[in-house]
């Protein structure tokens, strides 16, 4: 009996039309065009500005697309998983909002928190329930409305973080194409250094954490920024050397998008050419889940049948994981 593999079939993306660059950013904190350029590579992000709309608008849009390109229909899904940790309520799920309005009626569904993983996390999830034999068409929406938990006040980290969402489908193949392997881990210690400190069952909100600032983003930048280089450095090149694969046998990098510096230090290390990655966070910024998955959208016209891709992420937790995915179709 042949193997069943899990590919990617179809790509879909949104990013709101509301562009915040860095001179209107710099008017609303002390920072500056020439500062945030130097230290991140981000020079504007999207961001929803809607207060009717929220992360599952986004994904609605982002997973339409996907379905419109390759001749889906909703009830033909039967999972669907959203990683975010901006979900529009505390309950219920985001995928459980996005699955109503799509009106997949023969899916079920759930939400994945691996912060800025969540994409890579979400991938190795969907790849195994579509291995089982048991899912058919799997709908993977990595999707987060970042500015509604980015203190903008805060020069440090207001300046990385934008809205956005990346839809895939994925169905069963017997061809050598998919998802061919994969290195996912965690260290639960990182939450020191990443995290929101109030809104869960240890901090609930209150009027003291919300004038404490603690429904915001916090992050040890340097701490994040070293641990971010050498995980996703070394998980990538595991991969290459353990498939085999040559820089030069490598399509693209597809790295997730939290600092220009990181991608090029883990392009570096894995010794390719900066045209073999897949950059976009210059226009989009952070968008967390959504990151790896906008790549994937904004690069589909240059993918071709069997291109060797490695996606590579680190998020809040700690939390990082790597995939090597042979892309399974031409550009359409």
């Amino acid at each position: 009996m042949s193997k069943i593999n899990a590919a990617i079939t179809g790509v879909g993306g949104y990013v709101p039309d509301y562009i915040l660059d860095n001179n209107e950013l710099s008017t609303l904190v002390d920072t500056s065009d020439e500062w945030i350029t130097q230290r991140v590579g981000i020079k504007e992000r999207r961001i929803l500005k809607d207060k009717n709309k929220a992360t599952s608008d986004m994904a609605v849009i982002a997973i339409q697309q996907v379905l419109e390109k390759t001749g889906t229909s909703p009830e033909e899904v039967d999972l669907l998983i959203c990683p975010t940790i901006t979900a529009d309520m505390g309950f219920p799920s985001t995928s459980n909002i996005i699955g109503d309005k799509l009106g997949l009626k023969n899916a079920f569904n759930f939400d994945l928190s691996a912060a800025c993983s969540g994409f890579i996390y979400g991938l190795e999830v969907s790849g195994r329930m579509i291995g089982s034999g048991a899912y058919k068409k799997v709908i993977l929406v990595g999707a987060d409305k970042m500015s509604s938990i980015t203190d903008y006040t805060d020069r440090a980290t207001c300046p990385l973080f934008g809205d956005g969402a990346g839809a895939v489908l994925i169905e069963p193949t017997k061809e050598e194409v998919g998802i061919m392997d994969r290195i996912l881990g965690f260290d639960g210690s990182g939450r020191e250094f990443l995290h929101m400190k109030a809104g869960g069952s240890l901090n609930p909100p209150s009027h003291e954490t919300i004038d404490r600032k603690e429904h915001f983003v916090y992050q040890e930048g340097k701490t994040v920024f070293k641990a971010a280089v050498s995980i996703m450095s070394d998980i990538a090149v595991d991969i290459m050397k353990r498939n085999k694969i040559s820089p030069d046998e490598l399509a693209w990098l597809v790295p997730h998008q939290a600092n220009l510096r990181i991608i090029e230090a883990v392009a570096r290390r894995m010794g390719i050419k900066r045209e073999q990655v897949m950059i976009n966070i210059q226009r989009y910024g952070n968008t967390t889940a959504a990151t790896i998955p906008l790549c994937l959208w904004e690069y589909e016209k240059q993918l071709k049948k069997g291109d060797n891709l490695i996606l590579t992420a680190f998020g809040a937790g700690f939390t990082w994981g790597s995939i090597l995915l042979k892309w399974a179709y031409d550009p359409k």
